[in-house]
């Protein structure tokens, strides 16, 4: 007893600096970097948190692009930052979930670098098409489709949800796609505007105004639940292929020695901070579903998730970029 009593008080003297610590934290302001350009989705995502972060965090947080090499330098960064909670990484599925498939060499290690604090939000995709092409749902889409030597998906890079999403439509329905990759989403969706392609798989944030007016035609959105930007529209499961009901998801991650303490103090300003009323209407507004998920959940879904992409990617020959 006398040993226990020892340890036990052994244990609370090395805790009590890292619990001192989460108790002042933060008292400088918090960098929250991300794999994206200014002026995107992610961005906004990045931006309308750190703003709701405010009322618990008012030293404020910096939001820090850091774009290019799909997120992997963003992500690179932040798992070689001081594990100290003030430098924090606004991830998603690709940078979290997808590159151990997708790409034969990261500079980092998603499971091992990073301590899931919360996932933030999901942008759900819809299937889209040209308003000529002779088909109205998804079913008249796998009859038409099943009538082709070859269908063009367009996507916006290889390796990416857009990409996967249009394999699975081939070789879960039988149908003969092809992906055609382009350089950006923007690109993509040109195509699919000019009838150079047969459809695409897009957020539903950027598809949903062409669709509005006219532009495009929607089969189906890949999302749990329908999209209140597309009224009326099913989901992928609704319309008998739940095999596509994927979505791309973006949370808060820290490095991985970051103390529990710490990490449970961001969590916990993460969560009240998604409990905002007014971050809810902004990010719907703009297409995206909040996902206030906490570090247990948030770590299972990740590992759900790399489970679930690996999968898909095997089943599809895809081969791992360089």
């Amino acid at each position: 007893m006398h040993g226990i009593t020892k340890r036990a008080l052994l244990g609370a003297t090395l805790l009590a600096p890292a619990l001192a610590w989460a108790q002042s934290f933060p008292d400088r302001p918090v960098r929250l970097v991300l794999g994206f350009p200014p002026g995107t989705g992610p961005d906004l995502v990045a931006r309308q948190l750190a703003e709701a972060l405010r009322e618990s965090w008012p030293q404020g947080v910096a939001v820090d692009n850091k774009p290019g090499a799909a997120g992997h330098i963003a992500a690179a960064e932040v798992a070689r930052a001081p594990a100290d909670g003030y430098t924090l990484l606004l991830g998603e599925v690709g940078q979290l979930a997808m590159a151990p498939s997708t790409h034969a060499r990261i500079p980092y290690d998603p499971a091992k670098d990073f301590a899931p604090i919360a996932e933030v939000a999901v942008a759900d995709f819809a299937l889209v098409v040209p308003p000529a092409l002779p088909v109205q749902d998804m079913a008249g889409f796998a009859a038409w489709a099943k009538q082709q030597r070859q269908v063009f998906m367009a996507t916006f890079g290889a390796g990416t949800p857009g990409h996967f999403g249009a394999s699975l439509l081939g070789t879960g329905g039988g149908l003969p796609v092809e992906a055609v990759h382009f350089r950006s989403t923007g690109e993509a969706l040109t195509a699919v505007l000019n009838g150079q392609v047969q459809g695409m798989f897009g957020t539903v944030a950027l598809t949903a105004p062409q669709v509005r007016d006219g532009k495009l035609r929607a089969l189906a959105v890949t999302g749990t639940a329908p999209s209140p930007l597309l009224p009326g529209m099913p989901t992928m499961a609704a319309a008998g292929r739940p095999d596509l009901a994927f979505s791309a998801w973006f949370g808060v991650v820290a490095p991985a020695a970051t103390p529990v303490a710490v990490q449970a103090a961001i969590e916990g300003a993460i969560l009240k901070a998604l409990g905002s009323t007014a971050l809810r209407s902004k990010l719907e507004e703009s297409g995206f579903r909040l996902a206030p998920l906490g570090r247990a959940d948030f770590a299972a879904l990740i590992r759900a998730e790399t489970a679930r992409w690996a999968e898909v990617v095997r089943s599809t020959g895809f081969r791992a970029i360089e």
